[in-house]
Order: structure tokens, then sequence, then C-alpha cells
């Protein structure tokens, strides 16, 4: 198991990590819309959507992986309504490659962000 970190992506705030690489897959935890220094991006959904997927990417590129690689995205939505526009912002970061999705609907999220993604991915040099 091999713990993967980057300050190109927000610090963990709390007890877990940012990525971990474990049987030849990488399981990101769930990315908020925090810049690298910490700071919250605006209650705006797609400023806030972009983040989580920089964020992701940027945790991918530690890992030696990409967005090309992902498997499974778990997106996590405090408002349905919102849904269209993350999947615009979505299907733009991801391009034709379609990993397998869920979205949720929430009642809140850490620290009242509109959204947070994980996914779990293979690295470059997975056979």
């Amino acid at each position: 198991m091999e713990i993967i970190e980057t300050k190109n992506a927000p610090a963990a705030i709390g007890p877990y990590s940012q990525a971990i690489k474990a049987n030849g897959l990488i399981y990101t935890s769930g990315q908020i819309p925090l810049t690298p220094d910490g700071e919250l991006v605006e209650r705006d959904i797609k400023k806030q959507t972009r983040q989580v997927l920089e964020n992701l990417k940027n945790i991918l590129e530690e890992a030696k992986s990409g967005f090309d690689k992902v498997i499974k995205v778990t997106i996590f939505l405090e408002n349905m309504d919102d849904f269209a526009i993350v999947n615009v912002l979505y299907a733009e970061a991801f391009g034709d490659h379609k990993p397998v999705r869920s979205t949720v609907a929430v009642r809140t999220l850490p620290k009242n962000v509109m959204v947070e993604m994980d996914v779990i991915a293979l690295p470059y040099d997975y056979c």
C-alpha cells in the first residue's frame, strides 16, 4: 500500500490521505472545492466543480494516472438541480472516456460546499 500526497491539491482536513494506491488501484478521498492552499472556492457550482476536478486531476497525476484511467466516479451534490451543469464540466474533463459513475444528492457536505467527488483509477503502468 502506498499513500499518495501532492501539494497541488488541498491537504486532507482530517485523519485521512488524499489517495492510496493498493493492489493495482488508486482510491482518492472525496475532493471538495478547496484550492491547494486550503481556500474555499466561492459558492458557484461551475467554479466549485472545476476546482474539484482540478484537485482530482492533480492527485491522479501524482499517482502516475489520469482521468483516462478512471474506473469509477462518485459525485455528491448538495442539489440535484445542479446535475446538468456538473455533467457538462465532467464531460469536458473526461473527454471520450466514460467511467462508471454514481451521483448522489446529499443534505450537506463538508464546509457546506455544493459538490464533492472521489474516484477509483488504474495507474498508467498497470498491465
